[in-house]
């Protein structure tokens, strides 16, 4: 790796860091830099997913001041999204890379279009429901295992339809629980998965400080610009890898 890689990735770490911690979803921006580097997708996917796992870290310490009166719910669910995160990422290892390239940007595109909707899919579901927050996070974490590009999108479009919880407050959950997958995914593909570890070690410092970075900025956004802001971003990644998998 020369020093131009090397700068673009640092580069792109810090962006993604930030986007994960605000909406979820800065894997769009290093994975395409490590496939732009001569990565295969499977390669790119499993060295990103360590790459970026620092980044939730921070954005933990970022979000602390919304995160009291969630603790025993959130340790309630780390189980659950061991056990999914731990699925996702033997799917991913286990079956043909073009069925990677394929699903991604329809589960993109459905979890944007669902926080598009979330107002209109809550006055539909009633009051809040907070049973189905294992499953929710349960099925995020086998999504994250898998890719977790926009993961963060998909989980605060969801949980906000089962918490009666503000924006700022369902984003602190959303980042313990892409903490945990981080954490999982980052143990099953350095066990398993064709790491380019001197990528890690680029990308990895720079997701820590833009993780903490955005998770202060997000805190003071007004909610509907918020929404608006990541609607517009999961729908340009959504796009984005489904021209890819169809070109």
């Amino acid at each position: 790796m020369d020093l131009p890689e090397a700068t673009a990735l640092f580069a792109a770490g810090l962006a993604a860091g930030s986007v994960n911690a605000v909406a979820g979803g800065g894997s769009l921006v290093t994975f395409p830099t490590l496939v732009a580097l001569g990565l295969s997708p499977v390669a790119a996917n499993v060295t990103n997913s360590i790459a970026v796992c620092p980044g939730y870290l921070a954005a933990i310490a970022g979000s602390r001041a919304d995160l009291p009166g969630q603790r025993g719910r959130l340790l309630r669910l780390v189980p659950t999204v061991v056990v999914g995160t731990a699925a996702g990422c033997a799917l991913l290892l286990l079956t043909p890379e073009r069925a990677f390239e394929v699903a991604v940007p329809f589960l993109v595109l459905g979890a944007t279009a669902t926080l598009a909707l979330q107002e209109r899919l809550r006055s539909l579901a009633g009051s809040p429901k907070s049973r189905h927050v294992h499953l929710i996070a349960g099925l995020g974490a086998v999504y994250g295992g898998y890719f977790g590009a926009a993961l963060g999108v998909m989980l605060v479009a969801a949980l906000a339809l089962v918490l009666d919880e503000t924006l700022p407050r369902i984003s602190a959950a959303k980042n313990v629980i892409s903490a945990v997958v981080g954490l999982v995914t980052a143990v099953a593909f350095a066990a398993f998965g064709p790491v380019n570890w001197a990528a890690v070690a680029v990308v990895a410092p720079a997701t820590l400080t833009g993780g903490y970075a955005g998770a202060r900025l997000a805190r003071r956004l007004p909610p509907r610009l918020w929404r608006a802001g990541i609607v517009a971003f999961g729908a340009t990644i959504g796009v984005w890898l489904l021209v890819r998998a169809l070109a």
